[in-house]
């Protein structure tokens, strides 16, 4: 079994980047590329439990955010379990994180995301 613990460096910068960008489009109020960018940064993170678990955290705060029970509830397992599930490797590859797909259900990788992960890993 391989224990994962620190996200590369390499990979680092492209999930800062789509943090960065999840923080400017809520200062504009645009909910949607917010979300879809908190999805991206969580397909990056799933495998390592400090930053996986901080987009469930930043997916929770969103959910507050826009007032959303279903968000909010559904964070809450995740947050809890996901950081435990990538340590010891056992992640449903290219889940975007949210309630409002099913915690364990694999899903494709978009080939932009796909081609960073194969480079910078």
């Amino acid at each position: 079994m391989k224990f994962n613990t620190i996200m590369p460096n390499k990979l680092i910068p492209f999930y800062q980047k789509e943090l960065e960008l999840v923080k400017d489009n809520l200062q504009l109020n645009d909910f949607q590329n917010a979300w879809h960018h908190l999805e991206r940064a969580h397909i990056i993170a799933q495998k390592y439990p400090c930053e996986h678990t901080f987009v469930h955290w930043k997916m929770l705060q969103f959910g507050i955010k826009i007032k959303s029970t279903n968000e909010v509830i559904g964070q809450i397992p995740r947050l809890l379990i996901g950081g435990v599930k990538s340590f010891v490797g056992h992640i449903p590859v290219g889940n975007t994180g949210g309630a409002n797909v099913p915690p364990l259900k694999p899903m494709e990788i978009p080939k932009d995301i796909q081609k960073i992960i194969n480079s910078n890993s």
